[in-house]
Formats: C-alpha cells, sequence, structure tokens
C-alpha cells in the first residue's frame, strides 16, 4: 500500500453550514474531469479525524496470477510512516504552545500506484464528504488545508496536476517530481534535501574509492539526464545502464519476473563491482525479488558493492518475509541526517492489536507482521496460528519492521511540525487582526490553502529531537546527509552503521567525509576496498591507450615512450624530466642528473695530465742538451734561434693542455682555445722558417745567388712574427665579439650533464684551427720539396715527417671532435694536442739529440763539408 496523506485542519466543536446546498460556496473553476471508477468499500476509523484507506476484495495468496499488490496487503514499513503522522498529530494536539485550542486531523488516502486514484484523492479534496462533486462543498466538516505526499515521485506529479491549480500547498516527504518551476514549484516544499546535495555525494564517493567502471540501475529519467553527465565528465564510464521495472497497479507477477530475470542476468554477467542504484522506496522490493528468484534457480550470485540513493528504504511485502538479505550486506546509501524524536520507541511499543478509535490498519498489521490471525472460527483456528496479543514488535527482525524512525518517517514527522507552526503564525496574526476589527473567531476557519504559502516559505523551527527545519528559497529542506553502511544477520535483521557524512553548505573540501576503517565490505570479496575498474591500473611508467569500441575509462597500459616518465598511476600521457633530471629505467622516476667534467680524478684525466707533463719535462729536458750543445754544428745548423723558440712553445703546448682538464671557470674558458692557438701557431711558424731558411740557405749557395741577401735571421724571425700576429689577430676578434664561456651541455649524455667550455663562435674556432692547418700545409709542402737537398743537417726530412704526422691528426680531429660527445670532446681535442706536439718533438729533435749523446764524432766540423767542399751555411 502506497500512501498520500491529506492533513486536515479540524475546529470542535466543528462549524457546519446553515445555507442551502445552492448556495454552497463553489471554490475556484477546475476543468472538468472524468470519473475514471469509482471506490470500493471503504474502511473507516477515527483519531481526532477520519483515516481512508480504498479496498477491494482480492487475495494475493489465492489468486498469484493477478495483481502483485493486493489491496488488503499492508506493507509493514509503510505502516511505520502512518504511525509517525499519529505521533506527530498527537504531539501537537498535547501541546498548548501550538494551535491552542484547534485539533488537527488527518486523512490518508492510497494511491494504489495509480493516477485515476491519485486525482480522485484530490478531487475528493475539494467534494463534499457525501458525494463527490469537485468545486462544491458545503460546511466546515472537512476542511484541508495542505497536502503530504509521498513518497514517489509519480503521486506527487499527479498531484501537482490538479492541486496546483488552487495554489494548494504541498509538502513531499520522498523524491521530488520534475515540476514546472514558475506555475508548479512555488507551491511545493521538500521534507528531504534535494538531489543536487547527493548527486554530489555519489560523485564524491565514486571518487573517494577509485570506482570509474560502475553498473547503474536507475527509475527517473532526471538521474539519467542529469546525474550520468556529471560522472562522465569525471572520469567514470558505465558497464550498463538499466531501468528498474515500472511497479504500478496493473503489475503482474509474470511480466516483473521475466523483466527481473533480465535485469539479473545483466547486473551478474556485468564486470563492474559497483553499482549505483537510483529508486524509491518500493525498488527495494524489486531487488529483493530479483535475488530470491535468482536463488530459487540456483543461479550465481557475484560480490557487488550497491550504492543506493536517499529515496530508497527497506520496505517489503509480507510474502518477502523469509526471503533473504544478504545482498544487502556491505551496501552503502545515503539517508536524510535524523535525530529520532524522544518517545517514538515508547509510541511505538505501546501499540496494541485492539479495537481502537482511528485506526484501522493495526489488525492488518499485526497479522502480517506476526504471521498470525485474529479469527476464532475453526477454519481460522486449523489454518493457521492465533494472535495473542501478547506479541512485541521489538521482538521481530528489521526487515518485517524497524523500530528505530526512518528517512521518510522523519520526513512526515517534520512536515507535520511544519504545518503546525505555518498554521500558528498564520492564525496568530489573524486573531490579531480580526481582535482590532471586531470580528468573530469562526471566520479563521474561512482562509483560503494558499495563505498559508508565506508562512511555511519562511517557517524556522527546531523539533522535539532538537534538530533546526526550515526551507531555503525554492522550498527545500536544508539538510545533509548520513553515509549509511548495511550490515545485516542470518536471522534477517539489518542495521545501519553510520560511516560518513555530506554536508553540502560546507566548503568542497570538507561537504564530503567517510571513514573507511568502519566499513563493513560484501562477503567474498578478494580485495577490499573492492575495486571497480575496467581494466587494471596503469602502474607509473605506463601510459594508457585508448581501446577502440569501448568506454573511455577501458585503455591499454602502454610504456613511456624514451626519454619519458609517468611517476603516477593510469596517467593519460607520460611528460619529459626537467633539463636536469633524466628517466630510470623503469620510467616512473626522474632522477637528478650528475654534472660531469673532465677532472683530475677520474683515471682519463689523470692519465692525460701525466702524458702532459711527461712530454713537457722531455721538452724541457731537450731544451737543456741544446743549450748545453749550443756551440756544437748540429746545434748551430738550422738556425738556433728558431730551435729554442719551438722548443719552447712544444713546452707551452704541452702544458696548455692542463687548461683543458678540471673544471671550467670563465677565464679558463677564455683562455683555453686562444693559448694553445696561439702557441701551437708559433710553433708551427717556427718549423715553416726552419723549412725556408733550408731551402734559401740552398739555394744561395749557388753562384751569384741574390738569395745571400734573405738568408739569415731577419727573416726567421719576420715569418714567426708574422704568423703569429695573424692568430693573435684571429684570436683577439673571437675574444671581443663572442668569447668562449661555461655552459652545461644538456644533450650529449641523457644520465648526465657534461660542463664545458662553449666556444662562443664556432666560425674562429674553426678559423684558429684554419690558419693552424694553412701554416702546417705550407711547411709540409715546402719541407716535402726541399727533403732531398744535399745537406748533411738537413732538416727538411725530419719537418716533412712532422708536418705529415701533424696534418694528419688534425685532418682526422675534425670528424673525431663533431662525432665525441660529453666529456670525451676535451679528450679528444687534448690528444691531438698531444700527439701533434710529440710528433714535432719527437721527428724533429730525438734524432739530433741521439747523435749529440750517442754519436758525437757525427756531431763535427768536417760533417758540414761536402764532397765538393761546399758551404752550406755562413758563419751563425
Amino acid at each position: 500500500m502506497e500512501l498520500f496523506v491529506i492533513l486536515v485542519l479540524v475546529l470542535f466543536p466543528p462549524i457546519v453550514c446553515k445555507i442551502p446546498a445552492t448556495n454552497c460556496p463553489i471554490t475556484d473553476p477546475l476543468p472538468i474531469l472524468h470519473k475514471y471508477y469509482q471506490p470500493g468499500d471503504l474502511i473507516t476509523a477515527g483519531i481526532t479525524s477520519q483515516i481512508y484507506i480504498f479496498t477491494k476484495a482480492i487475495n494475493f495468496k489465492e489468486r498469484p496470477s493477478q495483481k502483485l499488490f493486493d489491496d488488503h496487503i499492508l506493507m509493514s514499513h509503510n505502516y511505520q510512516h502512518i504511525l509517525a503522522l499519529v505521533f506527530a498529530v498527537k504531539e501537537i494536539n498535547e501541546n498548548t504552545q501550538i494551535l491552542p485550542n484547534i485539533t488537527v486531523g488527518f486523512n490518508i488516502y492510497n494511491s494504489h500506484f495509480s493516477a485515476q486514484w491519485t486525482y480522485l484523492a484530490c478531487l475528493e479534496l475539494f467534494s463534499g464528504k457525501r458525494k463527490l462533486i469537485p468545486n462544491y462543498k458545503c460546511g466546515f466538516e472537512f476542511h484541508p488545508v495542505a497536502v503530504i505526499a509521498g513518497p514517489n515521485a509519480n503521486i506527487c506529479h499527479h498531484m501537482a496536476t490538479i492541486l496546483c491549480t488552487y495554489k494548494f500547498p504541498q509538502l513531499t516527504y520522498g523524491t521530488a517530481p520534475v515540476l514546472d518551476v514558475k506555475t508548479q514549484g512555488v507551491f511545493f516544499y521538500q521534507m528531504f534535501p534535494k538531489h543536487a546535495h547527493y548527486d554530489k555525494g555519489i560523485l564524491q564517493l565514486l571518487l573517494h574509492f577509485r570506482w570509474t567502471w560502475i553498473g547503474v540501475i536507475y527509475l527517473g529519467e532526471r538521474f539519467v539526464q542529469n546525474v550520468l553527465p556529471v560522472l562522465s565528465q569525471s572520469g567514470i564510464c558505465f558497464g550498463f545502464i538499466e531501468r528498474f521495472p515500472d511497479l504500478t497497479s496493473s503489475s503482474f507477477v509474470p511480466e516483473l519476473v521475466v523483466k527481473g530475470i533480465e535485469l539479473y542476468n545483466v547486473v551478474m554477467n556485468s564486470s563492474p563491482t559497483a553499482l549505483v542504484v537510483e529508486g524509491e522506496i518500493q525498488s527495494m522490493m524489486i531487488l529483493r525479488m530479483f535475488f530470491n528468484f535468482a536463488e530459487f534457480e540456483g543461479r550465481p550470485v557475484k560480490p557487488k558493492v550497491w550504492i543506493m540513493t536517499a529515496q530508497m528504504d527497506f520496505t517489503s511485502l509480507p510474502l518477502q518475509r523469509d526471503w533473504s538479505i544478504d545482498f544487502l550486506h556491505g551496501a552503502l546509501s545515503f539517508a536524510m541526517h535524523l535525530s529520532e524524536p524522544d518517545g517514538f520507541q515508547k509510541f511505538l511499543q505501546s501499540r496494541a492489536p485492539v479495537p481502537e478509535r482511528g485506526d484501522g490498519f493495526v489488525r492488518i498489521f499485526w497479522e502480517q507482521t506476526f504471521n498470525c490471525l485474529f479469527s476464532t472460527s475453526e477454519e481460522d483456528k486449523s489454518s493457521g496460528q492465533l494472535c495473542t496479543r501478547e506479541e512485541k514488535l521489538e521482538s521481530v527482525p528489521a526487515s518485517v519492521f524497524e523500530m528505530h524512525m526512518t528517512g521518510h518517517s522523519y520526513g512526515i514527522y517534520n512536515a507535520a511540525y511544519a504545518l503546525a507552526y505555518a498554521l500558528d503564525s498564520m492564525y496568530s496574526l489573524k486573531i490579531r487582526h480580526r481582535t482590532k476589527l471586531g470580528r468573530g473567531r469562526s471566520m479563521l476557519l474561512n482562509q483560503k490553502p494558499w495563505q498559508l504559502h508565506r508562512f511555511l516559505r519562511n517557517i524556522s523551527f527546531n523539533n522535539s529531537a532538537g534538530e533546526l527545519v526550515s526551507f531555503d528559497e525554492h522550498g527545500g529542506l536544508v539538510a545533509g546527509f548520513d553515509i549509511i553502511n548495511w550490515v545485516t544477520f542470518p536471522n534477517l535483521s539489518f542495521v545501519r552503521v553510520k560511516v560518513g557524512t555530506l554536508d553540502p553548505f560546507l566548503s568542497p573540501d570538507k561537504m564530503f567525509t567517510i571513514w573507511d576503517e568502519d566499513i563493513v565490505w560484501p562477503s567474498n570479496l578478494k580485495q577490499v576496498p573492492p575495486i571497480s575498474r575496467c581494466n587494471d591500473h596503469c602502474y607509473p611508467g605506463y601510459r594508457k591507450a585508448k581501446k577502440e569500441g569501448k568506454p573511455f575509462c577501458c585503455y591499454d597500459c602502454l610504456p613511456c615512450q624514451e626519454g619519458k616518465i609517468s611517476d603516477q598511476a593510469d596517467r593519460d600521457d607520460c611528460f619529459q624530466c626537467p633539463e636536469d633530471h633524466y628517466p630510470n629505467q623503469s620510467h616512473d622516476l626522474c632522477i637528478l642528473r650528475e654534472i660531469i667534467f673532465l677532472s683530475y680524478d677520474e683515471p682519463l684525466g689523470i692519465s692525460l695530465a701525466t702524458i702532459s707533463l711527461l712530454f713537457s719535462f722531455i721538452t724541457v729536458l731537450v731544451l737543456v742538451i741544446f743549450v748545453k750543445h749550443q756551440d756544437t754544428p748540429i746545434v748551430k745548423a738550422n738556425n738556433r734561434n728558431l730551435t729554442y723558440l719551438l722548443l719552447i712553445s712544444l713546452f707551452l703546448s704541452f702544458l696548455c693542455v692542463l687548461l683543458f682538464i678540471g673544471p671550467p671557470e670563465a677565464v679558463i674558458c677564455l683562455l683555453r682555445q686562444t693559448t694553445f692557438g696561439f702557441i701551437f701557431s708559433v710553433a708551427v711558424a717556427s718549423v715553416l722558417a726552419k723549412t725556408i731558411v733550408v731551402v734559401l740557405a740552398f739555394m744561395a749557395t749557388k753562384p751569384a745567388s741574390r738569395m745571400k741577401k734573405c738568408v739569415g735571421t731577419r727573416l726567421a724571425n719576420s715569418i714567426v712574427l708574422s704568423c703569429a700576429l695573424i692568430q693573435a689577430t684571429i684570436c683577439s676578434v673571437w675574444v671581443a665579439t663572442f668569447p668562449p664561456f661555461p655552459d652545461l651541455d644538456m644533450l650529449s649524455e641523457e644520465e648526465k650533464i657534461v660542463l664545458g667550455c662553449n666556444e662562443g663562435s664556432p666560425i674562429m674556432f674553426y678559423s684558429v684551427l684554419g690558419f693552424m692547418g694553412f701554416l702546417g700545409t705550407v711547411s709540409f709542402t715546402v719541407a716535402f720539396l726541399a727533403r732531398k737537398l744535399p745537406e748533411t743537417f738537413n732538416e727538411a726530412k725530419f719537418i716533412t715527417f712532422s708536418m705529415l704526422l701533424f696534418c694528419s691528426v688534425w685532418l682526422l680531429f675534425i670528424p673525431t671532435y663533431l662525432s665525441t660527445r660529453g666529456k670525451y670532446v676535451v679528450a679528444v681535442e687534448i690528444f691531438s694536442i698531444l700527439v701533434s706536439s710529440s710528433g714535432l718533438l719527437s721527428c724533429i729533435f730525438f734524432p739530433k739529440c741521439y747523435i749529440i749523446l750517442l754519436r758525437p764524432e757525427l756531431n763535427h766540423k768536417k760533417q758540414l763539408i761536402r764532397k765538393k767542399n761546399l758551404k752550406v751555411f755562413g758563419p751563425m
């Protein structure tokens, strides 16, 4: 039985209209509605007014192929809604501070899940008590002031079609219908927090547990249109989206079974573990039906986490009392935050199945709750257990009847109080106004219902539980939600455990709170908290790649590209490390790159420095030998001064290698290439001058030769000075325009940063090398042409070999230099300097040292005389 409630205001003694029927007032015009049916038998009882429930003689147990909901079947959990209203009205009437001298009553109508019955009940509000004549009512014996409707949205929607025309106040304690805001919404007051609040809560809950692959079972199109797009935009996609079968008064069992099995197969054959269920109070009955039929047919049950919306509550039919509720174990749901009024449980415990004025439901409820009968006939005695009237409500499991107030009952309780306080405010104002005008109090009952809206909209009070009740500007209840964890027991009982809160009026980072450690998860789960994803996580080091034809949260995991990482799971793409970091082998972490340079702490640097110093020492030793034997013919031959200059240049060339080892600094970078280029140019220029002097000296020995004037120290010095000046000019321009500077090479090595000298201008660098190469080429050419001159101490042969080695080294240097990376670029240049310098030293000076030290007999003046007594050199 699905109910909506009409709250009626009664003033004792009742005032009845004495005017003839034809003159009785007519309400505002309403379009003529067709009367669809006649109500059946009417059960009546009274508390302060009358409770109506329409019934028909249909027995579900005897005729299972007929309607699922027999009119004689009273769902026990819905009976708590009635008792909550009775309890609230009882408190209001006993409270002398609210509506003094006025008694509040109510009528209850059954909607039968039908629009027709809902329309009929609405029309009766504007008709007399004896005849259904809309817009024609006489007297004050039935004076409704507001409607408390629910818990289904369709009931409220059908009701609004008629009642909003009369601007009738309507309070809904369940799902709010989708109404036109301007023409209908202004007359509605929601005793349930707004949908938008728990919509955010569902999103926060899914994101908290990282459930991105979910199933959805919905009842209303609003959920599909408003909520699912928001979930999708937040990275959540859906394994299935299915709709609950419609449950109406004309629903037949076979049809529900077929639809239910189809939906059950979709749910159990799907991969999502988390299932969001958007329904209403009757949806729980349908879920229980699905699992009962599946259990009966032996179908497998996969563990799922059910996430239920706030409008869903536990309710069941009497025939479902022995059905399992294990599927609810570990479920999560949202529930309106409530504080149970004092005395409510005591009020429930006081209920007894005795004929009581005003309660026509208690006997039916008692028989169905305790599975007993009150009849004393022999037939009834033999057919079942008789009720003893000693049964206790607290002894039945919660799946049959709950002793704690539910969210819907709390909404009804607050709605009754909201109306009472609004009426009290309105009548207090009216009484003061009437007193001034001197009119009677009897006119109070003639007030129009629409006059109550201004008082309802501004109502704010604390109920008996101490909770503040008020509406926002749109008629929605200002309240939050609790997050509930359902824990079931083998005796078919359950408890709702609060495991979190949702307060939409706090900041976004504080509105959602959940205590993971308090949650009891469904049995048989492999992992807790459970995982609900389309596929496994893409772990760090991998990136997501879309699967064609699949939802966006179904993807493949591909390793990160070379040089990129992903440091978090489920990255859409990998990213580059900062320049001073490099990815590790797993591509999930950036490691700080080591700064390196050719240093004295490593074997290569030590080796090169040692070789440099060794050749420097050898060069000094050769110079000492030549200075010691400076008066010998072999030293005096080929210009002694050029020999000393060449040895000093080679010595400095070996030492300038040390500028290339160690941490590059600004001064070091300026001196490194320019010093080497200048010193080496002087050395090569000295070799060139020695070669030219040899050639010119030979030419000067010819008779009548004018070359004698050119042979001498002045020419050699001019050659060396000119070459040195040119190279010095190039280096000066280089330093003045694009000077070398310390630089970090990020590209040469992936895991390290090379600290080196940036040459500033590659053109100037290669210009220095090019000029040295030019001098070397000229020296080689001249020496090669002079290699066969008939001279005992002719150096041309040795210069030829040295220049051949020099040119070969520096020709190979350029491609090697360009192809080398990191600190080894410096090593290549050092190696070229050492090889070319040592080549000059060994090819030119070692043969002479051999003669000076080991063959002194060859170092004699007579070796300077040719067989033809030709003198090669003049006095030195």
